[in-house]
């Protein structure tokens, strides 16, 4: 095989949510159990850190890597899913996982996994536990893919759980109310292993604090303790924070949503620290050294990790930044940083997949803008011109385009140097926008 042979194999011949939808996706965890037990299960050779939510879990499982990082760890990322390439989803240290790993697991282990017949998701997140124990990192940093419970990475015991939020989404799976939805999520806690919650309402609590007192986990509500004191976007991009204890720092990801997932990484540093982690940065006598390797991780979180697609500033004059956030609870902050945005015009490329809430989210979209409504390269996708139907009726004035390039072509052909152009609504509309750059 060669590598696209590999990846031809990996999207073709197994069953892939992301591409199929709900006719990918396989409940359960017997079929990763049976295939970890074959492999000596490879994620016991490390660490773990498990990360789930509905919105923010990408950022926190970014940052809670750069900071380990930057503290002298070997980290492997698990994340998904991908914008540009297949290898973004497995990273040491931001460092993709290597073409030949991918190609000798997908050609030569067949024999093995094929009579599970197991899903892209099943298949990918083997992979990536085998690459870090093969690779001996010392801590790996594993982002649920979809739910918790019966997410296939469901299988780790970590040292720390973190669930950053709920809200609507993937409700045709996951249950039709937050309630339900974070049930769901909470089954990621484990016996003794510590879970932080980055925020909850009263009735997500009384769910959370539920299946913690039946599972034996210990509850740390960031709200409860807010790190973060202050929060505020810079002129020339990026977030100052000051924290407690006369901490003060600099953040390279931007827009408000952004203050409540740094308080989240801050309090599963702090869970972190009193394991034993970061021993050379206990308060108080490393003051001054915590807050240097703060701004060092919060600052490079992109150049350490990879991360892209997080109102990701992609050029100037216009102004074009991309985001991926594609549910409602995303755009409660995107819909208002938006219509705050100051510029001469804005110019919003959007496109939504069509198992999402699109009347939340088309209501929540502000009605100065000049719409370009598109369709991101998937089945899943909502037609542009169904989405500009959708457009229509609430007053959101623009026209459809067949692809997210044409779109963005058009939008940046009507655009004037002082102009604002947004792309997003769904991953894979950031992804053929990054795509169409290279």
């Amino acid at each position: 095989m060669t590598y696209q042979e590999a990846l031809d194999y990996l999207f073709d011949k197994t069953a892939n949510y992301e591409k199929q939808g709900t006719s990918g996706y396989k409940p359960g965890l017997d079929t990763m159990l049976a295939l970890d037990e074959y492999y000596g299960h490879p994620h016991s050779k490390y660490r773990t850190i498990h990360v789930a939510g509905t919105n923010g879990k990408g950022s926190v499982s970014h940052t809670l890597a750069a900071q380990l990082q930057v503290c002298g760890y070997r980290v492997g990322l698990y994340t998904s899913p991908h914008l540009v390439d297949f290898k973004e989803r497995i990273r040491i240290n931001g460092n993709t996982i290597d073409e030949e790993y991918v190609t000798r697991f997908i050609d030569q282990e067949r024999d093995v996994y094929e009579p599970y017949a197991p899903t892209f998701f099943e298949l990918t997140t083997l992979m990536a536990f085998k690459y870090f124990a093969d690779n001996n990192v010392d801590i790996a940093v594993i982002e649920v893919g979809l739910g918790g419970r019966l997410d296939s990475t469901n299988i780790i015991t970590p040292i720390l759980s973190v669930i950053t939020n709920v809200s609507l989404d993937h409700t045709q799976l996951l249950g039709s109310t937050v309630e339900q939805i974070a049930m769901e999520k909470a089954g990621i806690m484990k016996k003794d292993v510590p879970c932080v919650i980055g925020e909850a309402s009263e009735s997500l609590r009384a769910v959370f604090d539920a299946v913690a007192q039946d599972t034996g986990t210990e509850l740390v509500y960031a709200e409860d303790n807010m790190v973060i004191e202050k929060a505020e976007e810079l002129p020339d991009g990026g977030m100052q924070y000051d924290a407690i204890l006369g901490f003060h720092f600099k953040g390279e990801l931007e827009g408000d949503f952004q203050a409540k997932n740094t308080n989240t990484v801050l309090t599963a540093v702090h869970e972190l620290m009193k394991k034993g982690y970061f021993c050379d940065c206990q308060l108080p006598q490393n003051v001054e050294k915590i807050q240097e390797e703060m701004e060092r991780a919060f600052m490079n979180v992109t150049t350490l990790t990879g991360l892209q697609g997080r109102w990701q500033t992609v050029s100037r004059n216009p102004l074009v930044v991309c985001d991926t956030g594609h549910n409602p609870g995303a755009w409660k902050y995107l819909s208002k940083k938006l219509e705050n945005a100051k510029c001469n015009e804005l110019r919003i490329v959007i496109g939504i997949l069509e198992d999402k809430e699109v009347y939340d989210i088309m209501a929540m979209m502000p009605k100065r803008a000049k719409y370009y409504f598109t369709k991101g390269s998937t089945k899943r996708a909502l037609p542009e011109a169904t989405l500009k139907v959708f457009g229509d009726q609430f007053g959101l004035q623009g026209k459809s385009y067949p692809t997210v390039p044409d779109a963005v072509k058009a939008a940046m052909d009507d655009a004037n140097s002082d102009d604002f152009i947004f792309v997003g609504g769904s991953n894979y509309v950031v992804a053929d926008f990054l795509k169409s750059r290279i």
